[in-house]
């Protein structure tokens, strides 16, 4: 049930106080203090409701928590409590509402005990109600009838946070047009209801403010304005003003959008925001002062003062619309001067309402509505005429104004070509023409309305339909078992659980001992200086002065951490006071305090959420404290903070011109730490520790905390035989067996191998590094690894055998004996390197015989792959056509391509722009373009039919009709994000998994949902249905084989050490083939009802990407560009076909030598025997394995 409150939200001063500046603690009463989030319901750590935005306790309070020595004065009107309403924009551009009632409220006792805050001092508190609806009106009659409940003097019949809790959960989303919910606060009676969804969209708030505080040339010199997206700020002394304003000119561009930064209260240290070169719409307090910034081309309201100011000319609207416009705004506004001269009676006095004298109300916003949408069906008539489906533009916009140019008999109006530009009318096109969510466009219908010579106001829907009454009655109001009444002197607290309380006795006990260490030096030299002070303190008293101590570094560590985060592209890094004065910190303090802090501060940063990426200027000053705070922790012997120091730097990083991470870890190489034992057998005991588990097996655990030691030694770029030897040595100590063994060896080597892809050989102390990860026998084999011998397998394998030798030296001699004494050997495979994209390939799909069949015979295009990438494009490419593969390019997305399928005459791409593009295969051109997902096409299936089948991250399952553009079917949802989906299109069944963990199965046919498999315990990531057969792969290390016909589960496969990425049936042996992350390939068939592992191969040292059997032909793909072939030999006359086991019978029948490349994508072509790979770099690898016998 969607319900009108989301959240009940309380905000101001909590157990942790802080001023604006980042400083902690008690300043005194003239200082702003950051608001903190301290009650709501549902609580946080709810399951079935995500949490509310993180900036919100900031926003509901824009100036901050001030502190007051009195409350609520009747004769001081700047004590009153203030309610307003804000409006917040997340990621993905939806609103959510917010209703906020500001107010005096005495401090906690706690909180003023801890601080020494004086006795009886109030502070600003915020309470909140949280919509996804736009309905203010009702949530603020609300809120403001829980706040006069908690203050009554005669009390509540319930507790408050009971109230509160009743209406959160029980007062649902009135049905629009159709439902009038009424529900009661205590005595109070209020009502809810929507207006039709064929209608304009509701807004319910009043437009007269916007219009009182501005004059009709203003208003629409803003209105203008924001139709051609310059950059707005409103200024006013009143909250609710702001966001009434921004929330009224965005409803008047309908059926537009604002696309762009939207902060209607922008809080009051957010103001350096308003140098952004983006377009925005923000509204700020006039009393914040903006001295200092630019303002070049901001259009700047003041609805105080009636005045606009800009250093940009805003264009006028041309006329004769901006004539018709005035009027009729003149015509609402000012009827009686207006219309003086007008007849009383006439035909044509009921173009349009007539408001009178009467006040304003909702009609006259209905009205000034209509006249803005009047005003733009005006401006834009015969724009249908002009919209054009093609690859290179959506819309006409040369010849539509020239076409107005010529009907006017006017130049070509700058106006009207800013506004053809901008952004909202370019995605206005892009949604499609009728696929507002009110179902009907408004727009279209008024113009053919107006060529008609009808009353536009005709095409409006009637009000006057009977709503049904809804209502929601709370059975415990005016019921309580003693009779009594519930008061409260000021506003109550939420019940805390234990774990809440308990944080916050923390908080405070921390805070109350810091308090007096307030005024002691800043610097750790005038800290030490101090130290003959305290030698006749006890040393409780010196414990407690040292905590004093630290708390305070870590304090100014922490902001000017925050400000290091802030340097410029113009600033240089290491002559910054950021850096000069952390770096002060690092090497005056003899006990480490500054070192240990500074890495703390990145690890509370982290923890935070912070996403860890740099800019160049901040990477270079992190990357240098960093290694100066190793270096004195090592020789303090401080392995904590080196331990620590290690870890955030392998998250932190920056992005090199290719969108590739390079982490700070990477260049800590050079310190002499890395290279000794005692460290890494430390920070392994320190994992074991850490995570001990008496439940987990204890070679298990070993294993996992050294393939976490692996990681990180890669990630330094240690070399790889100082790697192994550190490893085995910890492993050797352990007792662990050979399987657990050669399972970190090969990850070794794998994560090594990955490294190298991403960046190059190691230079310093790296070692040349051959494709395998060892020591390079030989110096050509690391100058270029495209020509390696076919022998170079030798060294692959041999790595296993040195495991088990005492003398690893002998071992590799024989491995460098043998490679240079066999000399170089033609593989009989042929590689293709196909370049085009110049950026990483992250789709790649096979056109198939079967797609493109027809009675004709086979089509030329069979055979062709077709790719896609995050520099957006779409290409075909023939492999026929040697040297000159690329067919075609598809350009239309605007953000990467995620998913490829075709059909005998179609391309069909989705792509993280939400957008799901239909090419002509032949001519190339763009067909349709289809829209309806929410968040990235994770999946998209071409159809027989004209039928087009779509997943995507927004957890829907949607089926398109191409010949008509539209959504045919809304198939399912799932709770989550949908990573694979199948479909048997004989019986209609679709099976879909993701990020839920859920396989769900839909009968399309039928219009049901058949099943949810439940079972898994992480992302499936991987499906395979086969007749009445589902079988899922999952990041929970298992395969799972389901029936369909009775949802059931029937077996799991368990024997993989990774997650399962593919899976795959053969229906002639009818068995199971799973690939996995340890990149292990394992073969499964039935005997006598169980599922057994009857083969391994181990060929691949990388992630299993993908698995695709065919008859006779089997192929493989791993994420380290490595592919392979499989062969099961036709039965000869007269064999046994009943006997041993079928899925043995697969033999490896070629595999190409391996390049050093990231793979993101694998198609296959078994037919004619060609593999296809997409990496990281923007290559295709293509190998055609087909050779003559």
């Amino acid at each position: 049930m969607a319900r009108i409150f989301e959240y009940f939200v309380v905000c101001g001063i909590g157990p942790e106080i802080r001023t604006l500046d980042g400083n902690r603690g008690f300043h005194g009463t003239g200082i702003m203090y950051l608001s903190s989030l301290l009650d709501q319901y549902p609580s946080l750590n709810h399951t079935l409701y995500p949490p509310p935005p993180p900036q919100l306790p900031t926003c509901v309070l824009p100036a901050g928590v001030q502190f007051y020595a009195s409350g609520f004065d009747s004769t001081d009107p700047s004590s009153f409590p203030r309610s307003y309403p804000i409006v917040l924009t997340e990621g993905d551009g939806s609103k959510i509402y917010v209703s906020c009632i500001a107010f005096r409220d005495p401090v906690c006792e706690d909180i003023a005990e801890a601080y020494r805050i004086p006795a009886n001092s109030f502070a600003d508190k915020c309470i909140c109600f949280v919509s996804r609806a736009p309905s203010f009106g009702i949530l603020r009659d609300a809120l403001e009838e829980i706040f006069l409940l908690c203050f009554s003097k005669t009390g509540s019949s319930k507790p408050l946070w009971d109230v509160i809790a009743y209406l959160v959960s029980n007062v649902p989303l009135p049905t629009p047009g159709k439902d009038r919910v009424l529900f009661a606060i205590e005595n109070s009676l209020l009502a809810v209801e929507f207006p039709p969804r064929d209608g304009l969209p509701h807004a319910d708030i009043s437009f007269q403010p916007l219009v009182q505080c501005l004059d009709v040339d203003n208003f629409i010199k803003l209105f203008t304005a924001v139709l051609i997206e310059r950059r707005i700020l409103l200024r006013s002394d009143k909250y609710s003003l702001l966001t009434l304003a921004s929330e009224a000119i965005c409803h008047l561009l309908y059926p537009f959008r604002w696309q762009h930064v939207y902060i209607p209260l922008l809080f009051f240290s957010g103001v350096d925001y308003i140098d952004a070169p983006t377009p925005y719409m923000m509204g700020l307090h006039s009393g914040v002062d903006t001295f200092g910034l630019t303002m070049d081309g901001v259009v700047v309201v003041d609805l105080v003062h009636n005045l606009i100011t800009t250093s940009e000319e805003i264009p006028q609207i041309p006329e004769p619309e901006y004539s018709s416009l005035r009027g009729d705004i003149l015509k609402l506004l000012y009827p009686n001067v207006v219309g003086i001269d007008q007849m009383k009676a006439g035909s044509f006095s009921e173009q349009c309402p007539r408001s009178g004298s009467r006040p304003w109300g909702e009609d006259h916003d209905l009205h000034l509505r209509f006249i803005f949408l009047k005003f733009i069906a005006s401006i834009l008539g015969g724009y249908r005429n002009f919209i054009e489906n093609t690859a290179n533009q959506i819309f006409n916009s040369q010849a539509f104004l020239k076409k107005r140019s010529r009907s006017t008999n006017q130049p070509l109006d700058p106006m009207i070509s800013q506004f053809l530009d901008s952004q909202g009318f370019l995605y206005y096109l892009e949604r499609g023409l009728g696929s507002e969510e009110n179902g009907d466009n408004l727009l279209d219908k008024i113009q053919d309305a107006i060529g008609k010579g009808q009353n536009p106001f005709s095409v409006l829907p009637s009000f006057l339909t009977e709503r049904d009454i809804v209502t929601i009655s709370d059975p415990g109001f005016g019921i309580s078992a003693s009779g009594a009444k519930f008061r409260y002197d000021r506003f109550p607290a939420n019940i805390r659980t234990e774990e809440q309380d308990e944080k916050r006795k923390q908080i405070l006990a921390a805070a109350s001992g810091a308090l007096e260490y307030k005024h002691t030096p800043s610097s750790p030299s005038k800290i030490a200086g101090r130290e003959s002070n305290t030698e006749n303190l006890s040393p409780r008293e010196r414990a407690a002065e040292r905590e004093r101590m630290v708390l305070d570094i870590k304090v100014k560590l922490q902001g000017l951490w925050l400000r290091l985060l802030k340097l410029g592209a113009t600033d240089d890094p290491l002559s910054s006071f950021e850096y000069g004065t952390i770096l002060a910190l690092i090497e005056s303090d003899a006990e480490g305090i500054g070192g240990s802090g500074f890495v703390e501060c990145i690890r509370e940063h982290i923890h935070s959420g912070w996403t860890c990426q740099l800019t160049e200027e901040q990477f270079i000053a992190v990357k240098e404290l960093l290694k100066i705070a190793i270096s004195r922790a090592t020789a303090r012997n401080d392995m904590a903070t080196v331990r620590d120091a290690l870890e955030v730097s392998a998250e932190m990083h920056k992005k090199d011109v290719n969108n590739v991470p390079d982490y700070v870890q990477r260049h800590l190489r050079s310190l002499s730490i890395w290279d000794e034992l005692r460290f890494w057998e430390g920070y392994f005991e320190y994992l074991l520790d850490r995570f001990s588990n008496k439940s987990t097996n204890y070679a298990t655990l070993v294993t996992t905390q050294l393939i976490i030691v692996a990681m990180h030694m890669a990630g330094l770029g240690l070399s790889e035989t100082d790697s192994w030897y550190m490893i085995e040595t910890i492993a050797g100590k352990n007792n662990i067996g050979y399987k657990h063994i050669i399972q970190i060896r090969g990850f070794l080597s794998h994560i090594r191998q990955i490294c190298v892809g991403y960046w190059g050989i190691y230079s310093g102390k790296s070692q040349s590094v051959s494709s395998f990860g060892l020591t390079s026998p030989r110096p050509q084999d690391t100058a270029d690894s495209t020509q390696q011998s076919s022998e170079a397998s030798v060294v692959g394998r041999s790595w296993v055998q040195s495991m088990f030798s005492r003398d690893r030296a002998t071992s590799f001699s024989r491995v460098r004996q043998g490679t240079t004494d066999s000399g170089p050997k033609k593989v009989q495979t042929n590689i293709r390197m196909l370049r085009g994209h110049s950026g990483a390939v992250t789709a790649l799909h096979c056109v198939t015989k079967r797609e493109v069949w027809d009675l004709v015979g086979d089509r030329e295009d069979a055979g062709f792959f077709i790719s896609g990438s995050t520099d957006c494009t779409v290409k075909i490419w023939d492999p026929s056509l040697r040297g000159s593969e690329l067919r075609a390019t598809l350009k239309g997305h605007t953000r990467t391509v995620r998913a490829i399928s075709s059909d005998r005459g179609k391309v069909v791409s989705g792509s993280d722009d939400q957008s799901v593009l239909v090419w002509d295969k032949q001519t190339t051109q763009l067909l349709e373009e289809l829209k309806g997902h929410e968040a990235q096409v994770s999946i998209v299936r071409m159809l027989s039919g004209e039928r087009v089948l779509t997943a995507a991250h927004d957890g829907t399952v949607k089926m398109w009709d191409v010949r008509t553009d539209t959504c045919v079917a809304n198939v399912g949802r799932c709770s989550s994000a949908i990573l694979c989906m199948e479909y048997d299109d004989s019986s209609g069944i679709l099976a879909a998994g993701g990020r839920d963990a859920v396989a769900n199965i839909w009968d399309i046919r039928a219009g049901r949902q058949m099943h949810k498999l439940v079972g898994h315990s992480k992302w499936i990531r991987s499906i395979r249905m086969v007749g009445d057969t589902v079988i899922t792969g999952s990041d929970d290390w298992t395969a799972r084989v389901w029936s369909v016909s009775q949802g059931t589960c029937d077996s799991v496969l368990a024997c993989h050490d990774g997650p399962v990425l593919s899976v795959e049936y053969s229906i002639a042996d009818k068995g199971i083939i799973t690939g996995s992350n340890d990149g292990l390939l394992r073969f499964w068939e039935t005997d006598d009802g169980v599922v057994r592992c009857v083969k391994n191969v181990t060929i691949h040292n990388s992630s299993i990407l993908s698995v695709n059997a065919g008859e006779h032909w089997l192929g493989i793909g791993a994420a380290d560009n490595s592919m392979s072939l499989f062969h099961r030999p036709q039965e000869r006359l007269g064999a046994l076909s009943g006997t041993g086991s079928k899925m043995a019978g697969w033999q490896l029948y070629r595999t190409p030598q391996k390049a050093v490349a990231m793979v993101r994508c694998v198609a296959f072509d078994l037919e004619r025997k060609r593999i296809c790979t997409g990496g990281r770099n923007g290559m295709l690898r293509l190998w055609d394995a087909t050779i003559n016998i």
